[in-house]
């Protein structure tokens, strides 16, 4: 039994196959990576490269049966698979950490436990752990991850894979690389991922979650202050959400004769729930806020 990640477009199909939550699905014949199987990622950040955060779901998954790989990445093939719960965005990145950490020789890198403790590691598959009221934890690497708990605690992972997660009152997370994800969670807590595929995910009554780059995705879970939440997307396929009471600022670009790409509009809505809807991804199209099932 293998066990990974899995992720889907908004309506839970990968390659045009339909899937259901809880079910267990079997092809038979010759299982071959990238041609023929269900297939999934050990390292939850890998799902990143075939399922971009803009409009993806995520989900665990248990593989059996016949396997193959093509050594690429964590990607695996399998004749046999059952889906588990869905983990969303949140879920995939605070997995991405933990599987970045859990590979780390903390005998080499750096893991410090109080009240003003601080971490840095540095490294391919660099790992950096912080907490304490105070704790501030950064890591650089390619596959880098830094997890930072404590009342005012700070994360940042610097990475094409990073991901970053901060925890605390007022947590910071900040994640940069080509498939990075940052959260944080506190009443203060800010994300900012930046990256060709960056996710950003604040939870907090103050919080504020950007996300730039071309497939980025901004969210803002519930809180008491929610007037005080932001959810910024400015990427060229950016998209952005949020509670009730929430404010969301989404970019639009346009391609010139030349074939680049331009920013030529960014605007700034409430949600009201009414004309822009609480929890539903927006995008900026044709100088409107256009729900992203609405295209």
């Amino acid at each position: 039994m293998i066990k990974g990640y899995k992720g889907f477009d908004k309506d839970l199909k990968c390659r045009g196959f339909k899937y259901e939550v809880g079910k267990e699905y079997e092809q038979e014949g010759n299982i071959k990576a990238c041609s023929k199987g269900f297939h999934f990622c050990e390292d939850p950040l890998n799902v990143f490269e075939y399922y971009p955060p803009s409009d993806s779901r995520y989900c665990e998954v248990e593989g059996d049966g016949d396997v193959d790989r093509d050594g690429r990445d964590s990607k695996v093939a399998v004749s046999k698979i059952r889906v588990g719960v869905e983990i969303g965005l949140k879920g995939i990145i605070e997995a991405g950490v933990k599987f970045i950490l859990d590979r780390v020789d903390w005998k080499k890198e750096n893991s410090t436990t109080g009240d003003r403790a601080g971490a840095q590691a540095t490294g391919y598959q660099a790992g950096a752990q912080a907490t304490g009221d105070q704790a501030g934890a950064q890591a650089t690497g390619y596959q880098a991850g830094a997890q930072a708990t404590g009342y005012q605690a700070g994360a940042q992972a610097t990475g094409d894979r990073a991901g970053a997660q901060a925890t605390g009152y007022q947590a910071g997370a900040q994640a940069t690389g080509y498939q990075a994800g940052a959260q944080a969670t506190g009443d203060r807590a800010g994300a900012q991922a930046t990256g060709y595929r960056a996710g950003a995910q604040a939870e907090g009554d103050w919080a504020v979650a950007t996300a730039i780059g071309d497939c980025g995705s901004a969210e803002i879970k519930e809180g008491k202050k929610l007037a005080e939440g932001c959810a910024i997307a400015l990427g060229r396929k950016g998209k952005a959400k949020g509670a009730k009471g929430c404010w969301l600022t989404l970019a639009e670009w346009e391609q010139d004769e030349h074939g680049k790409w331009h920013r030529v509009n960014v605007q700034t809505k409430r949600i009201d729930g009414k004309k822009i809807k609480e929890n539903t991804f927006y995008m900026l199209k044709n100088n409107k806020f256009v729900a992203c099932d609405e295209q």
